[in-house]
């Protein structure tokens, strides 16, 4: 049996991908690494609002980004699992 743990973080997964613009700033990631001004263009979203759920999402393991200069580019930590998982759910 799976220990508590894996099913607490399993949950956390589930409710950082339980929302609309997460799932849109992850289909955006799958093309490739971005930057908050990026998907800030992508979403017609404000930055604070793309940066609060881009904080969901690394808090929840799903993307990490790498510091380039002043800019952070955000990337799928797992692109091929996220992949599947979104495939799964279409």
């Amino acid at each position: 049996m799976a220990q508590a743990k894996d099913f607490t973080r399993q949950a956390r997964i589930f409710k950082a991908l339980a929302h609309p613009t997460r799932l849109m700033i992850i289909d955006a990631l799958l093309m490739g690494e971005k930057c908050v001004g990026d998907i800030q263009d992508l979403l017609q979203s404000s930055q604070p609002n793309v940066s609060q759920h881009l904080s969901i999402l690394k808090a929840s393991g799903i993307v990490d980004f790498c510091q380039k200069g002043n800019l952070r580019g955000y990337h799928l930590k797992d692109p091929d699992k996220i992949q599947a998982l979104m495939r799964s759910l279409s």
